[in-house]
């Protein structure tokens, strides 16, 4: 049976909406709306296997930030959008005053949509290094380490397994994972970015799932922050047809037209390069409070 692709809680919420063709109370599930600094924050929390199974996700809290005003260029966006990101990160990793982080950017650096990761991580401040060999100067900063894994195509390493072994090196307390996702809309395309407690599954969303990353399979909390980069070309169809009131469609039909096509925005290469310097901003001022964007400037310059 064919579904519509998504990585994003609160399309799977709107799908099941959708299917059940009312705005029902969905069972085992929460959602509420806020705003911050102009930006709409939208928490989903599944909160049993009921909820789990309806969404098809997780048991685990869902923060999706729209960050139109930053695409936008609207004035001060960049330095309020990172501050949001950083209250939202903080208040899911509930980070003790001496945990470590690793920083893992997960995707292909070669390939646009999927360079998210690779290039966040190039934004977020190295720390473990400083702190523990310079303690005097550094020991008030907390000890982050970053890692770009790269994909089973270019490395013949399982994501999971990469970071697996470093996990049991490094030993850190929490782990956060940044990936590119996949959207139902074209509307949500480097537009949103989505916070989940509950670890990912890269690739999922475009039907090429590799090994789970999450506390399960590593041991240690794992923070997932995404983005939709890409929309599934059947799903999209799907979709546009259905606002322009065509409902009796076979789903099966539109997916054998284009079994393997994914779709992205003209604009990728900078919305990738504009987005991941505000995730990693957002991580550093989540992981050192202390810090201004000043400080992180000079920081990482």
């Amino acid at each position: 049976m064919w579904i519509k692709r998504t990585d994003l809680a609160v399309e799977a919420k709107e799908l099941w909406q959708e299917s059940a063709q009312q705005q029902t109370e969905l069972k085992g599930v929460k959602s509420r709306d806020s705003e911050k600094n102009g930006f709409k924050v939208t928490t989903v929390e599944i909160l049993d296997e009921e909820g789990a199974r309806q969404l098809n996700k997780p048991v685990g809290t869902y923060i999706t930030v729209e960050i139109d005003r930053f695409i936008n260029r609207e004035e001060n966006a960049f330095t309020q959008g990172a501050e949001v990101l950083g209250e939202e990160i903080a208040q899911l990793m509930k980070l003790n005053k001496d945990d470590s982080v690793l920083v893992v950017g997960l995707g292909n650096e070669a390939i646009t949509p999927d360079a998210i990761g690779p290039n966040t991580a190039r934004h977020t401040m190295v720390t473990r290094h400083l702190v523990e060999k310079m303690p005097e100067e550094f020991g008030f900063l907390r000890r982050v380490s970053v890692l770009m894994s790269g994909v089973l195509g270019t490395t013949g390493i399982e994501s999971a397994d990469f970071i697996k072994a470093v996990t049991e090196k490094l030993q850190p307390n929490r782990i956060i994972v940044v990936d590119a996702l996949a959207s139902r809309r074209l509307s949500r395309l480097c537009r949103t970015i989505q916070l989940a407690d509950t670890g990912i599954v890269p690739g999922s969303g475009v039907g090429n799932s590799r090994a789970a990353i999450n506390r399960e399979t590593l041991g240690v909390p794992v923070t997932a922050i995404g983005v939709p980069t890409v929309v599934d070309a059947a799903t999209l169809a799907a979709d546009l047809a259905e606002e322009a009131g065509f409902k009796d469609i076979n789903p099966e039909t539109l997916q054998s037209y284009a079994p393997a096509m994914i779709v992205t925005p003209k604009e990728i290469d900078a919305n990738v390069a504009d987005i991941s310097k505000l995730i990693g901003y957002g991580i550093n001022m989540a992981l050192h409070p202390e810090l201004s964007i000043e400080d992180i400037n000079m920081m990482l310059s």
